[in-house]
Parts: structure tokens; sequence; C-alpha cells
């Protein structure tokens, strides 16, 4: 009787499969993953890539968010000082407007009000981390500037209109910004009615019908700037539970792929122990075959 030839070579890739097993499973015990390779598992090979681009995305925004709330905050004080300067600006008006005070008085308070816009424009001109924060696109530029020139003075805005937003993972827009023109200009402008104001008290002879005017202007701006500062408040609370909903996510996803991916060590090891036992058993076969035993009990 012959042996078939193709018989050596199905055991031959027998023990080299079983080789190649006791390999994987004995790298299984050693790392405690179940999957090293895509030829291992690629079906959960393919969900672990997909676990791991939505981890990688959850820490993109983490890391996104820490950023963008951090000039939020700076935004949020800086809207918090000019609310505070504005109050003082509107008790200066009002006491000016009171008919006790004298030239020099009035020449004073337009001196205090001149310091008030100053530093109203300092904190327009507010950066977080080398970016203007009132500039709106354009925040590598100063966006405010004032120019004495002319009576009233003039500001300036050399920023843009542009507002950005973040997008949560699930796909909310928050407003990052409030741009300094509708801010601090327009139809509420903060500025031009501190330079009335200014101009108005400066040479000491006020019309009291138009500073009653400019005071119920910059209290409607006080109101404005306040309610702007609002949006920046509910933009750190949106963002802080976005934040808190993608660490939830996080831990979800990182316990998915633990489970997806941990090898069953007790299985694991009752495989190996089989696979051994089958190494053997084909090393012994082949074995047998090339001392001739085999084919002397096959002829």
């Amino acid at each position: 009787m012959r042996v078939d030839p193709s018989y050596v070579s199905n055991l031959v890739d027998a023990l080299d499969s079983a080789v190649s097993r006791e390999q994987r499973l004995s790298n299984q015990v050693a790392s405690g993953v179940r999957i090293g390779a895509i030829s291992d598992d690629p079906v959960a090979a393919g969900r672990n890539a997909l676990l791991l681009n939505q981890i990688q995305a959850d820490d993109a925004f983490t890391q996104t968010s820490s950023l963008v709330t951090g000039q939020l905050q700076v935004a949020d004080s800086a809207l918090g000082s000019v609310v505070g300067q504005l109050n003082q600006a509107i008790s200066l008006a009002t006491s000016a407007n009171n008919g006790t005070k004298n030239a020099s008085d009035v020449k004073a308070i337009a001196g205090q009000l001149a310091g008030i816009l100053r530093e109203v424009e300092s904190l327009a001109n507010s950066n977080y981390q080398g970016q203007y924060i009132f500039a709106g696109g354009r925040t590598m530029a100063q966006p405010f500037s004032t120019s004495s020139a002319t009576t009233p003075g003039v500001t300036t805005y050399v920023g843009d209109s542009d507002i950005s937003y973040l997008v949560t993972p699930n796909g909310q827009r928050i407003q990052l910004n409030v741009p300094g023109d509708q801010m601090f200009l327009g139809a509420n402008s903060v500025f031009g009615v501190l330079h009335s104001l200014i101009a108005e008290l400066s040479g000491g002879n006020l019309n009291p019908s138009q500073t009653a005017q400019d005071t119920e202007a910059l209290t409607a701006t006080l109101n404005y700037v306040s309610q702007q500062r609002v949006q920046i408040d509910n933009s750190i609370t949106q963002i802080s539970a976005a934040g808190e909903a993608v660490t939830n996510e996080k831990t979800q996803l990182a316990a998915a792929q633990t489970e997806l991916m941990q090898a069953d060590l007790a299985e694991v090891a009752t495989q190996l122990s089989l696979t051994k036992t089958q190494q053997t058993a084909l090393e012994a076969v082949i074995v047998q075959l090339g001392s001739g035993s085999l084919f002397d009990k096959l002829q």
C-alpha cells in the first residue's frame, strides 16, 4: 500500500497552523489582548477601528472645548468689567446733570469719562493666547483704536462681523464669540455715547437735555452689553454640558473597546492547551513518517 503524497503535505500544513495558533494564543495570554492583527478577527478589528475613531474625535473635542472655554471666560470677564465701567459712567453723567456742579466740576467729570472710555477700549481689545476675542474673524489684529483729532472723538473698528461656532460630536453648534462691531458699535454704540458725553462736558457748559439723552442712551448700551454677556455665559454652560456628555461617552466607548479586545484568559488557556496537544500529536506522526515505521504499517 502506498502513502498519498499529499498526506505528508497536509500534516505539515496542519502543524504549521497549530504552531501559528499556539503563538497567537500565547500572545493573548501574555498581553491580555484578543486581537493582535486584523486577520485574528476582521469584524472585531473593524469595530475596534470605529471605536478608536470616535474616541479620538471625543479627545479632540475635549481639547478644543478647553481652549475655547478659556477664551469665553476671558470674554465674560472683560464684559463684566465693561458693565462696571458703564455703571460708573452713568453715575458720573447723572451727577454732572444734577444742577449742583460748576464748570470746573463738569470738566473734571469729562476727564473721568475719558478715562472710562480708555479702559473700555482696552477691554474691547482683550486677547486670549495672542488672539483678540472681540475682533470677529480677524483675531490677529487689534480691533479698536481711538482718535481725538475731531470733536467728538472717534473709535474705529478694523475687525469683521464673523461669528465662530464649536460643533459638538452630536452636531450641536455653540456660538463662541460676539464681534466687536456688534458689541461696542452700531445702534447701541458704547464708544459713540461716551464720545458724545465727553465732548459735551469737556467745555464745562452742559446742555441738560442732551446730557439726559446721552445718559439714557448709555443705560440702553449697558443693558445691551449685559444681554450679550448672557450669550457668552450660555455658551460656557453649553460647552460644559457637552464636555460632560463627551466624557461619559468616552467612558462607554472605552468599556466597549475593552470588552471587544480583551481576551477571555480562561478560554484562551483551554484553547492553548488543546492546541499544544494537537501540535504534539502532529509532530509525533511526522516523526513516525520520517522513521519509516508508518510506511511499514501502510505497505
